[in-house]
Order: C-alpha cells, then sequence, then structure tokens
C-alpha cells in the first residue's frame, strides 16, 4: 500500500474497497489506468450476462454511488481527489462500453479512448474537473470521459473501423 495511506485507508472498509477499485488503485504508479483495467472483468461480465437496460440501469447506479463513494473516501484521506481513488475510472469505463459488442478491439478502443480522455480532458472535461469539487467533482470528469470515449467507438463502429 502508498505509505502515506497506510494510517487513512483500510480496503477492509467497503466504501475504500470501492473507491479504490478493489485495490487496484493502490499502485505505485497509473493508478487510474489500473483501475481502467480492473473495471475490464466488471464491463465483461455485465456485458455478457446483463439486458442493455439493465447494463445501463447498473451503470447509471455506479455514477450516483460513486459521487458518494468517491466523496466520502476523499473525506476520509482528506484530499480532494487522491489518485488511488479509482472507482471513477471503473464507472467510466462501464460508460464506454454501453451498447458497444464486445470484443477485444472494441474493449482496447473502449480503454484507450478512455484513458486518453481521462488523461489529456479536453473542454468540457478539463473545466469539470477545475471547478467542481467533492465526490461529484471526482465523477463527472470520468463520467464526460466516458461518454466522450463511448460517442468515438460507436463512431469507430459506424464507419466500420472496428469489426
Amino acid at each position: 500500500m502508498i505509505p502515506e495511506l497506510r494510517q487513512k485507508v483500510s480496503l477492509r472498509n467497503p466504501v475504500h474497497f470501492l473507491a479504490f477499485g478493489f485495490g487496484s488503485g493502490l499502485a505505485s504508479k497509473m493508478p487510474g489506468t489500473f483501475g481502467s483495467i480492473a473495471a475490464i472483468p466488471l464491463v465483461m461480465l455485465c456485458s455478457h450476462y446483463l439486458t442493455l437496460p439493465l447494463y445501463l440501469a447498473v451503470t447509471v447506479l455506479a455514477c450516483i454511488l460513486g459521487i458518494w463513494i468517491c466523496g466520502q473516501a476523499a473525506d476520509d484521506m482528506g484530499v480532494h481527489d487522491h489518485a488511488a481513488i479509482v472507482w471513477d475510472e471503473i464507472a467510466g469505463m462501464m460508460i464506454v462500453m454501453v451498447a458497444v459488442p464486445l470484443s477485444w478491439q472494441t474493449m482496447l478502443a473502449g480503454f484507450v479512448l478512455f484513458r486518453f480522455f481521462d488523461i489529456v480532458k479536453p473542454w468540457p472535461i478539463s473545466y469539470v474537473d477545475r471547478v467542481l469539487h467533492g465526490g461529484i467533482g471526482i465523477m463527472l470528469d470520468d463520467v464526460l470521459a466516458g461518454v466522450a470515449a463511448l460517442l468515438s467507438v460507436h463512431l469507430m463502429l459506424y464507419l466500420a473501423w472496428l469489426v
């Protein structure tokens, strides 16, 4: 575990366990990328076993609960948006794959595009990241990155760039 977090967090706490992406956010380098990778099995399970309306419901629930989960973890840590908090990446990856046919190509494209939009933060993502704080601020920039990646993947599918 990252040394400065040892006193403030515990993976035994369900909120921390979820906020830190089942532990993936505690990676010492690139925790957001590891959080996005941790989302892949969840996305695959949900895509395979849930109908589209149920997948959408679970995704919306992940986003809404994520506001509280991320906000609570940030409050517990005493830091606005610590890099270890990656539930927002998990919810963002769920958004990316809404109504996307599952294949290694679409998953890879969705992952790369999501990471691109999450890291580069083009407008309006950068604006939201800068002005909103707390759980809503932690979640909303990744929700927008997820939507941008979702639209990009669907455009690629429409143009037959992904098979």
